[in-house]
């Protein structure tokens, strides 16, 4: 699990890489940059960038920017580790962007020389992104046209990312900054410090690693769903997965609408209510504190084996109960081919029919 305030950066960039000032532009289309190659990686510390499906061979990516300092800003390009990058340097180590209420009072990283960045060690210069004046003025909002079939690396510092209708592989590293994505095709994978996350639409498998900050998933098919995270509410709809497994620290879960072969949930604290809409294999919660909630459908058939720390056991579908204690309740639903196990430090536990 990520901590909200990250160092990130890369090993060091290849010779022969592209720099290139951007100019001053003559319309709001800003400046447009073809990257060949299946294997696309851009790089942007402050401002935006979208993510959106585009025709052709080439991801080609559209460069504007803001801010009064703008004009020091330059757009890199080439290729890095393999991969064909675009990255917008800032020459500063310190930025000036945003509200430092949105994310916090400021977020600090570890910045290449080339412009890239990311988790793995500690090299680089330190650039410190934050709502105080004094720092550089400037940001870039990015637009990425993106043919089908091709693997996508996008990483933001400060700001927003989108993702929309993009046919591929797509991955999306950032310190402070809202992350939506819209009617994907293809593996997901969002590790985010801090700010909101929305998913809807996503065919393929989808991995969330986030620091804070409220998760919000809807209409997902694919083999796995993984998700951990820091804190805020996690909500979930209409999810189809063969796997799930969700690892919360705090906020709690509400999810509805679940066609899954194996679920496992994690919770720290917080409630937590799920709504099964078909039989499963497995369903094993362990909740620290809040209440449980699962609502059954009819067909479900499971053995069954709850331990309630405290707050009781409430049986609201019929249990052919072969133990039954205060805080601890063992016996089968239907048929008994599944396996539901709920263990809940604190809080009740409820068993509800599914209407």
């Amino acid at each position: 699990m990520r901590s909200t305030t990250l160092r990130r950066c890369i090993a060091p960039a290849v010779a022969a890489v592209a720099v290139v000032s951007i100019p001053a532009l003559a319309s709001a289309q800003g400046e447009r940059i073809a990257l060949s190659g299946t294997e696309v990686a851009i790089y942007n510390l402050v401002g935006s960038i979208s993510a959106v499906a585009g025709s052709g061979s080439d991801v080609v990516v559209t460069v504007a920017r803001a801010g009064k300092d703008a004009a020091q800003l330059r757009v890199a390009h080439g290729e890095i580790a393999g991969r064909q990058t675009l990255r917008v340097i800032y020459p500063a180590g310190r930025i000036t962007f945003g509200d430092e209420h949105r994310w916090g009072s400021r977020t600090t990283i570890r910045v290449n020389d080339d412009g890239t960045f990311d988790d793995n060690d500690d090299s680089g210069s330190r650039v410190e992104i934050g709502a105080r004046s004094g720092g550089l003025e400037a940001r870039a909002d990015l637009t990425v046209a993106v043919p089908a079939g091709k693997e996508l690396h996008l990483h933001l510092a400060a700001g927003d990312v989108s993702v929309t209708n993009v046919n591929g592989d797509v991955s999306v590293n950032v310190d402070a900054a809202n992350v939506t994505t819209t009617g994907t095709k293809g593996s997901l994978t969002l590790d985010t410090g801090s700010g909101e996350v929305s998913v809807t639409d996503a065919q393929g498998n989808v991995n969330l690693d986030s620091g804070s900050g409220s998760v919000t998933l809807s209409r997902i098919t694919g083999d796995r769903l993984a998700v951990d995270a820091g804190s805020g509410r996690m909500r979930a709809d209409a999810i189809n997965s063969k796997r799930i497994d969700l690892d919360l620290g705090s906020g709690g879960a509400t999810l509805r609408n679940i066609t899954a072969t194996d679920v496992k949930l994690d919770c720290g604290s917080g409630s937590t209510e799920i709504d099964l809409a078909s039989d499963i294999h497995l369903l094993d919660i362990d909740s620290g504190s809040g209440g449980v909630t699962v609502w059954i459908p009819a067909t479900l058939g499971a053995r069954v084996d709850i331990d309630a720390g405290s707050g009781g056991i409430d049986l609201g579908v019929p249990v052919n109960v072969t133990r039954m204690e205060e805080d601890h309740v063992t016996g089968t639903i239907g048929d008994g081919q599944g396996t539901i196990r709920i263990d809940a430090g604190s809080g009740g536990v409820h068993l509800k029919k599914r209407s």
